[in-house]
């Protein structure tokens, strides 16, 4: 039990922490911020990320029961949450801007906006369609593991926050340090990262859908 208790953790972890993609969301918010004045721009990175895991946290709480609502298995969300991750690891294995995560609309839209901290930073960029299925996928996993899963589910939310949270506070130290070269290289490992991550949703989804593929 804790065996499967630590793979589920470092699973949880590394997915949450990918999708929501700190580095790839301190970019964003630095080209969005660039003519504010310092403490505007600290105001928006705080604000950005507490409607994010307020988010998180909620759908963490209630996915399970609007899955159901709807009528939808879990085994299709996976599924579905597989492919969907997939589609945004390839992105990001070809350095491109996930159109899962913010549109050139949207960034256009949002220059001429008062309050940008609840769109497009924290949705879609920090709490988007991948973070929101990352999220109860790893929750419907969690439960019938043990309260701890649970808990880890919680943490890796938190976690995966408050950094991005200090990575935009102190933006204009990491954008000294990260160049493009840098941060493509970085991008593009956690896309292999997560593409690995999407597949092995999908395999567990088949299996749950099909046990006799799985000989079971």
């Amino acid at each position: 039990m804790a065996g499967d208790v630590l793979s589920f953790a470092l699973l949880a972890i590394s997915s949450i922490l990918i999708i929501v993609n700190p580095l790839g969301a301190t970019l964003i918010y630095v080209s969005l911020t660039t003519n504010l004045d310092k403490p505007i721009r600290d105001t928006i990175a705080r604000d950005s990320c507490r409607f994010a895991i307020f988010i998180l946290l909620f759908v963490a709480v209630l996915g399970a029961w609007i899955l159901q609502l709807f009528g939808i298995s879990l085994e299709a969300f996976r599924i579905a949450g597989g492919i969907l991750l997939f589609g945004i690891g390839m992105e990001m294995v070809y350095a491109k801007t996930s159109r899962t995560k913010l549109t050139a609309t949207e960034k256009y839209e949002s220059t001429d906006m008062e309050d940008i901290a609840m769109m497009p930073i924290a949705i879609p960029m920090i709490a988007g369609p991948g973070a929101i299925t990352t999220t109860i996928v790893l929750m419907n996993e969690a439960i019938p593991l043990s309260p701890l899963a649970v808990g880890v589910v919680f943490v890796s939310i938190i976690l995966s926050i408050v950094i991005t949270y200090y990575m935009m506070k102190n933006s204009d130290y990491i954008m000294s340090k990260v160049g493009q070269r840098e941060y493509r290289a970085i991008n593009r490992l956690m896309g292999m990262l997560l593409i690995a991550i999407a597949v092995q949703f999908v395999l567990t989804g088949i299996r749950s859908a099909f046990p006799l593929l799985a000989g079971g």
